[in-house]
């Protein structure tokens, strides 16, 4: 049974409409766009180099001129938190951070965090003060002050 072009393009179509539904990157949508061209191009009777051409002419212009526009849109509610902020700052231990136990949380800013220490092994009990090194996910690494005597813990 042969696949005549017109299948082929209706079958890239699916193929890079479920990609990009199951990807969400705004990538394969613009090639599922320029299959559409050379789909209407096959059903025209249209030459297979004239449709391969309006393919990838298709996609490329698509991708270049619209890309932008509906990334803009898509991320247009997304706020910035800035986090990276607290990198740095002085945090006050509220519950012992024990990262062999999991546990562990400083209060900064007048906010709760889950806190891990810098140093797999360090224990830092409740009440000490100290300086955020590092976010992960949505948890602060911590350690001691640099300004306490004991900074050898890196």
């Amino acid at each position: 049974m042969s696949l005549s072009m017109t299948q082929f393009w209706l079958i890239a179509i699916a193929l890079l409409l479920l990609i990009e539904f199951a990807t969400s990157t705004l990538t394969t949508i613009w090639f599922a766009g320029g299959s559409l061209i050379a789909l209407l191009c096959a059903v025209a009777g249209g030459p297979v180099w004239l449709q391969v051409t309006l393919f990838l002419a298709g996609s490329a212009i698509l991708l270049l001129l619209t890309r932008p526009m509906a990334v803009k849109i898509l991320h247009k509610g997304t706020v910035a938190t800035n986090a990276d902020s607290l990198i740095g700052q002085e945090a006050v231990v509220t519950q012992k951070i024990d990262n062999l136990h999991s546990t562990g949380a400083v209060k900064i800013n007048g906010q709760e965090w889950t806190a891990r220490s810098v140093v797999q092994e360090h224990v830092i009990d409740v009440d000490e003060i100290v300086m955020v090194r590092a976010i992960e996910g949505v948890k602060l690494i911590v350690g001691k002050r640099i300004d306490t005597p004991e900074t050898s813990e890196e």
